[in-house]
């Protein structure tokens, strides 16, 4: 049996609809709020269907020299028809390191995908 970290996939979300797109700001200072969007479907549409959906999307932050990541927050999307949510959500949050931002998407037919983003200050 597999291990949930062996059967967790990655791509590049230009792409593969699946995969995470983690957008950052173009100017980002330490200890004032930064605010990331996360998504899917950037460049690829993924299907919203009863079907086939996005039922989640956690992110994560890992500042430069820490053992283990830290959850900014978990989304999870409950319009599944007849109401259809767009998988896309937006977080603030303040930090005094840069780091790793990482960002795990559910796709209820096709698992989990992961995608990361180095933030850096200005």
């Amino acid at each position: 049996m597999a291990m949930l970290s062996q059967t967790i996939k990655s791509a590049d979300w230009k792409t593969e609809k699946h995969a995470p797109v983690i957008e950052l700001p173009e100017s980002i200072k330490a200890g004032e709020p930064c605010t990331i969007k996360v998504g899917l479907g950037k460049a690829v549409a993924h299907p919203n269907t009863i079907e086939h959906h996005i039922a989640w999307i956690s992110v994560f932050f890992q500042p430069e020299g820490a053992p283990v990541p830290f959850q900014v927050g978990h989304f999870e999307f409950a319009g599944h028809g007849p109401v259809f949510t767009d998988p896309k959500v937006k977080v603030t949050f303040t930090t005094d390191k840069p780091g790793t931002v990482q960002a795990t998407s559910f796709c209820n037919l096709h698992g989990v995908w992961e995608s990361s983003a180095a933030l850096s200050f200005s």
